[in-house]
């Protein structure tokens, strides 16, 4: 089916399938052994996993849990995407989702062939070194251990090989304020290890990374811009690109074409104020030493 003939085509449907898909490949299942144990065609299957289907039953979703081998707390995060598959846009605030390792936002970015990011106020996660992450992560649920900040800091550190991979590594431009630069997290030692880091990750192919300079000012419609990540998928996907803006109790996701489009114009018109590759990388290097100083 053609994505105009999509109607609502939403971030839920897409993530409920995709993992549905993944959890089927896990257990080395095919479209039609799944097909036949769930008592479906093998279409009823296929348009589940490509989220054509503006509502998904529950017990569904139960059914495939099961049949995939699934926890129950999974099975339970899953109708949690069922149920809200059949909004256009919304409003991710369910902790359980996002906690720990933001499972909704990074099941996305596992999926995506380009990404754009910006931020004024701190490294990326996919970005940084553990010792940076573990200075900005703290428990946020009731009972966090030290053991769970751990997973979390690992989640962050893990993201990098999406950048660094030798086949299909993701091609992504990082735009960061160079208040960035200046904002120490854990120490100046953790600081000068976190921005050659970033400087050397930014001599990998398709990794750009470029800082928009004080001088730069509100570049663009002169408003201050909150952090945002662009995310395209493959063309064979037929998945609508995304963006992702997340805050301390949750995350929204805009897909609405016009909302991207605007997000689009907003990273041009950063990008554009911001210094080239090699200054940008030069400056990170020249912080890196005036913090080992």
């Amino acid at each position: 089916m053609a994505r105009d003939e999509q109607p609502g085509s939403t971030l839920p449907r897409r993530q409920l399938g995709r993992a549905l898909r993944e959890a089927r490949q896990g257990v080395g299942l095919t479209l039609e052994q799944a097909a036949q144990e769930m008592e479906m065609s093998k279409t009823s299957v296929i348009r589940v996993e490509k989220g054509h289907n503006e509502k998904v039953k529950l017990r569904d979703v139960e059914g495939f849990g099961r049949l995939y081998e699934l926890t129950e707390k999974r099975i339970a995060e899953l109708k949690a995407l069922a149920q809200q598959a059949a909004t256009k846009s919304w409003w991710q605030a369910s902790r359980h989702l996002m906690l720990p390792g933001y499972r909704t936002y990074l099941g996305l970015e596992s999926g995506a062939s380009q990404l754009f990011s910006y931020q004024p106020a701190i490294i990326p996660g996919i970005l940084q070194i553990a010792n940076y992450a573990r200075a900005i992560e703290r428990p946020v649920l009731p009972g966090d251990t030290p053991e769970d900040v751990e997973s979390r800091v690992a989640v962050r550190v893990r993201r990098k090989v999406l950048l660094t991979r030798q086949r299909r590594a993701v091609p992504a431009e990082f735009l960061l304020h160079e208040s960035v630069l200046h904002t120490i997290v854990g120490s100046r030692e953790v600081m000068a290890a976190q921005l050659r880091h970033i400087a050397d990750l930014s001599t990998y192919p398709g990794v750009t990374v470029r800082i928009l300079p004080f001088v730069a000012g509100f570049p663009g419609d002169a408003i201050p811009v909150l952090p945002y990540i662009i995310l395209d998928f493959p063309a064979e996907s037929a998945e609508p690109s995304i963006v992702f803006c997340e805050n301390p109790i949750g995350a929204m996701f805009f897909e609405e074409e016009p909302d991207v489009k605007r997000y689009r114009h907003i990273h041009v018109a950063l990008r554009r104020a911001t210094l080239d590759e090699l200054p940008s990388r030069d400056l990170l290097r020249q912080m890196a030493r005036r913090y080992e100083q």
